[in-house]
């Protein structure tokens, strides 16, 4: 499959995650380009099971969905760039670093996950995530994932 500045649409998501509804939170992948970076797209709803305790009245999506969010990208841009190499394996968050958030996200906004890789070494890789609302920064980190 072709992938540089290709989108991916949800069922090819699908088939790269293991993750499925309510905590799939990738819905397209604008652009791939392997072993540099990724854009991908999440459409913020009312209908997202989390607002009905975060909080009501006043929706807010946690924090830590939006990293989720680009962690998940993450394993899309790193399947992309090893296809067929984990077979058999999960790529797992492992750990966070750096992580700041910069604005609340609210239903209606649409999430943009932009990741670039900054380092691959054995089983470990490295990435640096920025989501942004409108063109505004909304949460950034460095992400480190591991194949097991």
């Amino acid at each position: 499959m072709e992938t540089m500045h290709n989108q991916l649409r949800i069922q090819e998501i699908s088939a790269l995650l293991p993750h499925r509804y309510p905590f799939l939170l990738v819905d397209r992948v604008l652009s791939i380009e392997p072993g540099l970076s990724i854009k991908s797209l999440k459409n913020v709803t009312i209908n997202e099971p989390f607002f009905q305790g975060h909080f009501p009245g006043e929706p807010i999506m946690p924090g830590v969905l939006i990293l989720e969010a680009m962690a998940q990208t993450g394993i899309i841009f790193a399947k992309n760039t090893q296809p067929g190499g984990f077979e058999n394996k999960l790529l797992v968050f492992a750990g966070m670093d750096e992580v700041r958030f910069r604005r609340q996200v609210v239903p209606g906004d649409q999430l943009i996950m932009e990741l670039k890789l900054l380092k691959r070494k054995s089983i470990l890789w490295k990435m640096e995530g920025k989501t942004y609302v409108n063109d505004k920064v909304a949460a950034e980190a460095i992400l480190l994932a591991a194949v097991q």
